[in-house]
């Protein structure tokens, strides 16, 4: 957690890829801690083509079920039928010439919203900005999505700088 922590979490993030597999660990994650699903991280990379949204939506009935019994990864058949579902998803944003990356970015018009928190009790867990996000990606052919699991998505991939004003890491990624 502490690796994960100094090294990715709440880094902006501008890769497709990185995104949509944080999407999909995020929904995932529900109703589980995310040290589970961190944990569980590689197998997930390996049993979702490392979240590569044209490969995953390509999934069929047959890799569902061969998922279904893969230990490694949470087996909840909606939310591997989710990930599917959103890599399908993704795929349609596309052909509309729109990105992953532009997608989720205009939620906060391209750059990082900072938060000043001086302690975890002021962390929200959701926001009228992950609402709308998670409203816009409903809309858009998405699962998974609450205004919750956004929120989260939105301070692992830097859409908010989440970390505490004591944190170090605060001060590095405003200054970055």
């Amino acid at each position: 957690m502490t690796d994960y922590h100094d090294r990715e979490w709440g880094v902006p993030l501008h890769d497709e890829r990185g995104l949509f597999e944080f999407l999909i660990l995020e929904g995932a994650q529900a109703g589980l801690s995310w040290s589970t699903i961190l944990n569980k991280r590689a197998a997930y990379r390996k049993a979702f083509a490392d979240f590569d949204p044209d490969r995953v939506a390509r999934f069929d009935k047959r890799k569902i079920e061969s998922l279904m019994r893969n230990e490694g990864i949470v087996r909840n058949r909606l939310k591997i039928e989710g990930a599917v579902k959103n890599a399908r998803a993704v795929l349609t944003l596309r052909e509309k010439g729109i990105s992953l990356d532009s997608f989720t970015w205009s939620f906060v018009d391209g750059k990082p919203i900072v938060n000043r928190w001086r302690s975890r009790s002021q962390v929200p867990a959701s926001t009228r900005v992950s609402d709308a996000m998670s409203k816009a990606l409903k809309a858009a052919g998405f699962t998974f999505v609450g205004t919750t699991i956004c929120y989260a998505h939105m301070q692992a991939t830097g859409l908010v700088n989440d970390h505490l004003v004591s944190c170090y890491r605060h001060r590095e990624l405003v200054n970055s």
